[in-house]
């Protein structure tokens, strides 16, 4: 077989492969046999029919096809894996000659990973230090309170609704989840709602309903509502008074394994903390990475872009379904875009998390950073704990352990880059 190459822009490669008469027969002869097994033929059992037989039934164009078929597939998957290369998605395949009795020539364009020249990304870390973190009384006296309303009793009320009662409520707007009705829940006069809303519910009592007219936040999701006038039908539901428990010695023991309010106040500290330095980490890498990022030098593929700004486009249609009322054409006709216009937003965001990913991979590269296969089982294994058995049937085993592996690989790399910083 040979193979001729000539190398394209933007880490593109065309190969043109060029099977001998023998050789293409070879792929002729299992074509035949795969055919024999699916083409019936009276008075033979299935697989048993004579070659010249299932020939003639499927026909000499269709067996060169399917022989074609096989032959591109064997020869390109072998070739890629000889050669160690690293394509991004199919390649794209041209048949030049095929006949029988000749060789068979076929092209295959494909997209590679491309090459990355790095900089000095060693000096480049070291320049980058950690921030100071600190923790006040105020943080940890929130905190505090947050815990203490998840500890509240609430006492169902027969009386018009005062801030801070806890009431629940369904709602109609015609803006809103195709006009349905919403039914919700929350702390009246904290902000779960637009205040002229919730100033509209005070003095309601339970099963009252009440029609009202209230202009949209100009920070609200739906940038086609900001700063409109919605009409809102609302009822009232239940009132219930929400009773707080003293925060002292008592209500520290009943938490837990704290024997004072000191204790837990302790606890609380630590854990922001351990929140704010996590936080000041991821910070500190990604302007690690945002700095070797503006130096590096890699010709990114449209083709892997394209595919970046895809995944990027099926996020944010995840998040609408799961965060939003309302359908993704809906949100489309908010935003005033088409699909396809929203995509070409995602550009900037999409380079920059290919670069990322292509800068972590050929530093660790560089660093020898290696993934052992003990590691990717107990870190999938913490993984899957996460999962129902329904969840996990519907789940590429294989894929999910190669995701597990990369996201060890690209923290060993990060890690590596901060000790480098420190």
């Amino acid at each position: 077989m040979k193979a001729e190459i000539k190398k394209l822009p933007k880490s593109q490669m065309e190969i043109e492969f060029e099977l001998t008469e023998e050789e293409f027969k070879h792929h002729l002869d299992h074509a035949l046999e795969h055919l024999k097994k699916h083409v019936k033929v009276d008075g033979f059992r299935p697989g048993h029919a004579p070659a010249e037989i299932v020939e003639e039934r499927v026909g000499k164009e269709n067996l060169l096809m399917e022989a074609g078929d096989i032959a591109v597939k064997d020869v390109y998957s072998k070739y890629i894996l000889e050669n160690k290369l690293e394509p991004v998605g199919q390649p794209e395949v041209s048949i030049i000659k095929i006949a029988q009795g000749s060789p068979f020539i076929f092209k295959a364009k494909i997209t590679l990973l491309p090459e990355v020249e790095l900089p000095d990304y060693k000096n480049i870390a070291s320049r980058i230090k950690g921030k100071e973190v600190s923790i006040t009384e105020e943080e940890v006296q929130d905190a505090l309170n947050y815990l203490q309303k998840t500890r509240a009793k609430f006492i169902t009320e027969d009386r018009p609704a005062e801030k801070k009662d806890f009431v629940e409520i369904t709602y109609q707007n015609k803006d809103i989840n195709e006009g349905k009705e919403v039914a919700d829940k929350f702390i009246l006069g904290e902000g779960g709602f637009m205040k002229r809303f919730e100033d509209n519910i005070v003095g309601m009592k339970a099963g009252e309903e009440k029609e009202f007219k209230v202009v949209f936040s100009d920070n609200s999701p739906r940038k086609d509502l900001a700063g409109k006038e919605g009409d809102f039908k609302v009822k009232i539901k239940s009132v219930q008074k929400m009773e707080l428990p003293k925060i002292n010695d008592e209500f520290a023991k009943e938490l837990g394994a704290f024997d004072t309010l000191v204790a837990l106040k302790q606890s609380m500290k630590k854990g922001i903390t351990q929140e704010k330095q996590s936080a000041e980490k991821q910070r500190k890498r990604g302007e690690i990475l945002d700095k070797i990022s503006e130096k590096v030098k890699v010709d990114l593929p449209d083709t892997l872009i394209d595919y970046e700004k895809q995944r990027l486009m099926d996020d944010l249609k995840y998040k609408i379904n799961q965060n939003m009322k309302i359908s993704f054409e809906q949100y489309l006709a908010s935003v005033k875009q088409t699909e396809e216009n929203l995509k070409q937003t995602f550009e900037k965001e999409a380079e920059k998390r290919l670069k990322g990913f292509l800068i972590l991979r050929e530093i660790g590269s560089k660093e020898n950073i290696e993934v052992q296969e003990q590691e990717v089982e107990e870190e999938f294994k913490k993984s899957i704990k996460n999962y129902s058995k329904e969840q996990l049937s519907k789940i590429d085993i294989e894929q999910l352990k190669e995701y597990t592996r990369g996201v060890i690989y690209n923290e060993k790399v990060l890690e590596k880059l901060e000790n480098i910083s420190s």
